[in-house]
């Protein structure tokens, strides 16, 4: 898969008709790191270790990978923005992120969107796996990590064109904070405005270069 650039300005207005359409604006939600976060390892891969307490998921990766996820609180089915405060201790080497087998990070945000009809069947009890790979799912997937420069989007080599992966950050270590517009990276990756954010996923993974990260992802805000 080739690097896809970010569509037209034309695109890009789609996601402002969306907010013009949603009326009042989106109060800010704080999503703890709490019981709420369900586990999902993967076949014959040791997980990664998720430390949830408060404000603060501390992530620890050896030669690993798995990921949590969480449905999204009612009140904030509508958000449109997100931030979040990251800091990665011990790296993976840059990779390929659009190489499925290949593409080892230090930590990934996802965010799940529905139409609005799909969303309102959705039972809180699905599982991360069904709601991925359901038709109707699109996913925009931040990441820290890879060999790509800061606002590169690339079709995820593993949701067939229902997802697509936004390097923020290359790998490396330090502290950082993130703001992403989830209204104008899902017009410019989809081609429409999002409806429902349904869900939310954190993962990290080193089992393709087989090292070891360590990293806490903080302060994660819906709005």
């Amino acid at each position: 898969m080739q690097r896809r650039s970010f569509l037209t300005t034309a695109v890009a207005s789609v996601a402002a008709i969306g907010l013009a359409g949603a009326g009042q604006a989106q109060q800010a939600t704080s999503i703890p790191f709490d019981g709420a976060w369900r586990s999902v390892s993967f076949h014959r891969l040791a997980p990664t270790r998720y430390g949830l307490g408060g404000a603060t998921l501390s992530i620890a990766a050896d030669a690993s990978s798995s990921l949590i996820y969480r449905p999204v609180p009612d009140g904030a089915r509508g958000a449109r923005t997100a931030r979040w405060d990251w800091a990665v201790t011990q790296s993976v080497p840059p990779t390929d992120l659009a190489r499925k087998g290949g593409d080892d990070r230090n930590i990934s945000v996802y965010f799940v969107f529905m139409d609005a009809g799909t969303a309102a069947r959705l039972s809180p009890d699905t599982s991360p796996q069904r709601l991925l790979s359901s038709r109707s799912a699109r996913t925009l997937v931040y990441v820290w990590g890879g060999n790509h420069g800061p606002g590169a989007m690339l079709a995820s080599p593993y949701l067939r064109g229902r997802g697509f992966t936004i390097a923020l950050r290359p790998a490396g270590t330090g502290p950082a904070s993130a703001q992403v517009d989830l209204a104008r990276d899902h017009a410019a990756a989809f081609g429409s405005a999002p409806e429902v954010l349904v869900g939310l996923a954190v993962s990290a993974d080193s089992d393709d270069t087989d090292r070891r990260l360590r990293a806490t992802l903080s302060n994660l805000r819906l709005g």
